[in-house]
């Protein structure tokens, strides 16, 4: 996934951007970077590996040597970032964060129509997606002309920081505003962050959400908007269910509060004979506690995580060292496990190989029932705009080996989203035995969508209903639906 921070200030910027970034760091394991501009009109930048070390471990003794008023910061799931750019634009720092899905289609335009030539990883084997924005950006005869160009070209989602070397900064929110930017501002000082949980604690205050394709430049004193934004959105509805901060906002609905709602909605709709009600921490347990207050039951902790070390298990690039991770960090505490039972709550069932493997180890402590209660939707499609799942194709998810062991590669893959119905139905049970579960229960996308509390036509769902409205040829977010006349899209469909 990733996440970033900017912060620009009438006094030095450091401070708050080290924090401000270190706040990003549940977003991603792979490398954090911050870069700031000095008073002498130079780019000082580190960039380090936080794949062992968090971020704050690493850049605690960089600080000192940072000065500067206007400044970025990056959790990074992809490449090495910020990266800074020397083009007849002038020089800039850049950070992103998003999944561009047509990355080679990108590279090819950029080849051929500017001959441009992009610095190939030897350590990735890739060529990374910031270098690919940052030169998409300087084809065009402005920042602002560039960054709207981003918005056409790529697929896939990308938000962008900015500030070039004469001291200005822009703030670029994806195109359908699948990934969140938050402003705060405090006395002499603005910040720009995915995840608001950071702003309360360095002293600033919520001013807004930029909105879908917006852009804005930002100042000590306030922002400008300089490209309006969408009247269409399609936000990623994992933010509340997993990956997002309990402690954050998007959109004015509160991570934290949203997973109560969908706990007490899965109490609601598929209840069950109980001693107690319980999360796989950490996502889960907001959501467990919203189950016991509705369900009556008490809430109970009979798993605990050692969390000093060890990561998020969806982050490593190894399957068998996201196991090894999920393995190692739940720590049991029998005696809250012997002779009970027990409903668990969880986010999600990507692989299944986890979960199967907690139901053993609670059997084998002497669980008499384990029933799980899924805070989302079954998985049935791959993400493909926004880089939060390691799941390399889409067979990586179990609910897609079941379909395909059914009906073969060409299966009808929509019916296994409709709750009510028996292919639906099949796939559970199919997964329920497969994991050892006493009973198992997925939530419904409207009950997910009603726990958030925002409309469904500003949410996406793709992962779980195969429907995004977002994309391309699509008249949901056409611009001829305000404009008028024929619409090509629909021409296209005929």
């Amino acid at each position: 996934m990733g996440g970033f921070c900017g912060v620009v200030s009438k006094d030095d910027c450091v401070s708050d951007l080290f924090f401000g970034t270190d706040y990003h760091s549940h977003l991603g394991t792979h490398r954090g970077g911050m870069a700031v501009l000095k008073a002498n009109g130079m780019f000082h930048r580190s960039i380090h590996n936080i794949q062992n070390t968090p971020f704050r471990s690493k850049f605690e003794h960089d600080i000192a040597s940072f000065s500067g008023k206007i400044g970025i910061g990056v959790i990074s799931d992809t490449d090495p970032q910020p990266l800074v750019m020397t083009s007849k634009l002038g020089t800039f720092a850049i950070v992103t964060v998003g999944l561009l899905t047509n990355i080679e289609e990108l590279k090819d335009e950029l080849f051929r129509n500017n001959c441009m030539q992009l610095q190939y990883s030897t350590t990735s084997g890739m060529v990374g997606p910031t270098e690919v924005v940052s030169a998409l950006i300087a084809t065009r005869d402005s920042i602002v002309d560039g960054l709207k160009y981003v918005h056409e070209k790529v697929k896939g989602s990308c938000s962008v920081l900015l500030m070039n070397s004469d001291g200005k900064f822009f703030a670029s929110r994806d195109k359908w505003g699948r990934t969140p930017i938050i402003l705060g501002k405090k006395e002499g000082s603005m910040i720009a962050v995915q995840e608001s949980c950071a702003l309360h604690n360095l002293g600033y205050e919520h001013v807004r959400d930029l909105g879908p394709g917006e852009i804005v430049e930002i100042t000590p004193d306030g922002e400008t908007t300089l490209v309006e934004p969408g009247k269409k959105m399609a936000i990623c509805s994992f933010l509340w269910v997993y990956y997002g901060y309990p402690a954050s906002s998007y959109e004015g609905r509160n991570v934290e509060m949203t997973r109560y709602r969908c706990g007490s909605a899965l109490a609601k709709r598929t209840p069950t004979e109980a001693d107690a009600a319980c999360g796989i921490p950490d996502s889960g347990t907001s959501h467990a506690l919203g189950y016991a207050h509705e369900a009556g039951i008490k809430f109970a902790r009979p798993f605990v995580k050692y969390t000093p070390t060890w990561a998020r298990s969806f982050m490593p690039q190894d399957q068998k060292q996201r196991e090894r991770v999920a393995s190692m960090k739940l720590i049991p505490i029998p005696g809250l496990i012997k002779d009970r039972r027990l409903v668990f709550c969880d986010d999600s069932i990507v692989r299944g190989t986890q979960l199967g493997k907690q139901a053993l180890k609670l059997y084998s402590l002497g669980c008499k029932e384990t029933h799980m209660r899924i805070a989302c939707p079954p998985l049935v499609y791959p993400c493909k705009f926004i880089n939060f799942s390691r799941s390399k194709n889409e067979y990586d998810l179990i609910t897609r080996r079941y379909i395909r062991d059914q009906e073969g590669e060409n299966a009808d893959i929509e019916k296994y989203t409709n709750p009510d119905g028996e292919a639906y139905k099949g796939m559970v049970e199919y997964i329920r035995q497969k994991l050892n579960l006493t009973t198992l229960a997925f939530q419904r996308i409207d009950d997910v969508i009603h726990a958030i509390g925002l409309p469904e036509d500003q949410l996406c769902t793709y992962c779980w209903s195969g429907k995004d409205y977002a994309e391309t040829g699509d008249c949901y977010h056409c611009p001829c639906e305000s404009e008028g006349g024929e619409c090509p899209c629909k021409s296209k469909k005929d």
